[in-house]
């Protein structure tokens, strides 16, 4: 090797990566000077932001106490750092700590939780819609799941909808091998429940479930059943009836903590309807009163308008299609958008903004049919779609007369995976109904 090839190597094994790192250790104080606000002519607080990306967490966790004494005698009660991959400026002392406590939702706001009744929504409500569709849908007795074998099954479902669009790569710690056990510890489950309704003449607690029913449409036709298809379709109700749903609930809960306007609309329809008077003297919910409360399936729908649970569908071309002069060969992938779909409707007028007034006007049902798809369209509409919306309603009625709340990070982020949810699990603070509006 000559020298030049030497000298080269040289640079690209030791001086490119120098070079390298110190490129990322000036962009990192670019980074943390570019934090300031220029508006305020005030410095930043003294200290030392660490490493680039890693900032001083490890220092924090590997030495703790030392740590915080040795930067607190270093640059006093007010400094900066940069903390779990954000800026961080760490405040002690009385009269510092007082004036952040104070600014309480003025200069501060909590991200994670808060001193009071506090409830992190989104998991909250997934359990409950659980439970509700374990009962209502597949007909398991509260006494069926201890609270440890309830977790197990909301856990092994969760963990089958995460990796729902993994790789087809089935191999021990794969997402694909990771949902096939998860569903198999629901499928084990569900025929439990399946081979005791088999052995029972008539339902427990004298209603049919809709797996019951599934049954009994099957034996009906004359077709044997089938065990493998059963769990199949029981898997398919509980998805609909408990993801979807626990999604669109949380987000109204959001809408609603948001617009207060709307949350006492709500309330004045549910005291016409006789429903939002004492404990004893509230009317009975039942479906016909359900059906009176308009403007209340409005807020639900403008609700799903704004965050559909389930932002699209897949289907497969069967043949080559035209569309809109476009070509879709046979054997591609279709993704129909239901969000997208909402947000270019011209039907919707100022589509950013929470209005569920909009509803209250009957629409032509040629331009509205597939403006509004938060349940899909077609010969493949959710099979769910009038257990969810009744399920919501009773569940906004129940809300709506039970208490306030406050949003304790405001306007929530969403993500979807597949199901639209709330980044940081939406936590609230709830506090007693007065019952005034």
């Amino acid at each position: 090797m000559g020298f030049s090839a030497l000298v080269a190597s040289a640079l690209c094994t030791f001086l490119l990566p120098l070079l390298l790192f110190l490129a990322a250790v000036k962009l990192w104080d670019l980074y943390c000077v570019s934090g300031r606000d220029p508006s305020c002519p005030l410095p930043l607080p003294p200290g030392t932001m660490g490493l680039p990306f890693f900032g001083e967490t490890l220092q924090m966790v590997l030495q703790r106490r030392k740590f915080l004494q040795m930067k607190r005698r270093k640059y006093g009660f007010i400094y900066k750092t940069h903390l779990f991959g954000r800026p961080t400026v760490r405040v002690m002392g009385a009269e510092n700590v007082r004036h952040i406590l104070l600014g309480e939702h003025r200069l501060v706001s909590v991200q994670l939780g808060a001193a009071g009744p506090c409830l992190l929504v989104y998991p909250e409500v997934k359990r409950l819609m659980f439970r509700i569709a374990m009962r209502i849908l597949l007909g398991f007795q509260p006494r069926q799941a201890s609270p440890d074998g309830e977790q197990q099954l909301v856990e092994a479902f969760e963990e089958m909808i995460r990796n729902l669009f993994s790789l087809p790569i089935d191999v021990p710690f794969s997402g694909l091998y990771r949902g096939l056990r998860a569903r198999n510890i629901i499928h084990a489950k569900i025929e439990e429940n399946i081979r005791a309704k088999m052995a029972r003449k008539e339902p427990e607690g004298g209603y049919k479930d809709a797996l019951q029913l599934l049954m009994e449409h099957t034996q009906g036709n004359g077709e044997q059943l089938n065990m493998q298809e059963l769990k199949e379709s029981a898997t398919e109700l509980l998805f609909g009836g408990h993801e979807t749903t626990a999604s669109a609930a949380t987000s109204l809960i959001a809408f609603l903590g948001l617009h207060h306007d709307v949350l006492q609309k709500v309330r004045k329809e549910l005291q016409v309807k006789g429903l939002l008077c004492g404990p004893n003297q509230e009317k009975q919910l039942d479906m016909e009163t359900l059906e009176q409360l308009k403007y209340t399936g409005c807020v639900i729908k403008e609700t799903l308008r704004m965050s559909p649970p389930v932002p699209g569908g897949f289907r497969i071309a069967l043949k080559t299609l035209e569309l809109n002069g476009y070509q879709i060969p046979k054997g591609w992938n279709v993704i129909y958008s239901i969000c997208d779909t909402h947000d270019v409707a011209d039907l919707f007028t100022n589509k950013d903004e929470f209005n569920p007034d909009r509803f209250m006007s009957p629409s032509p049902e040629d331009s509205s049919r597939f403006s509004f798809i938060p349940f899909g369209g077609g010969l493949r509409t959710c099979v769910g779609k009038e257990f969810a919306k009744v399920l919501l309603k009773i569940f906004t009625v129940e809300l709506a007369r039970s208490c306030d709340w406050q949003l304790l990070n405001g306007p929530p982020t969403m993500k979807t995976g597949p199901i639209v949810y709330p980044v940081d699990n939406l936590p609230t603070k709830f506090i007693g109904f007065s019952g005034q509006i």
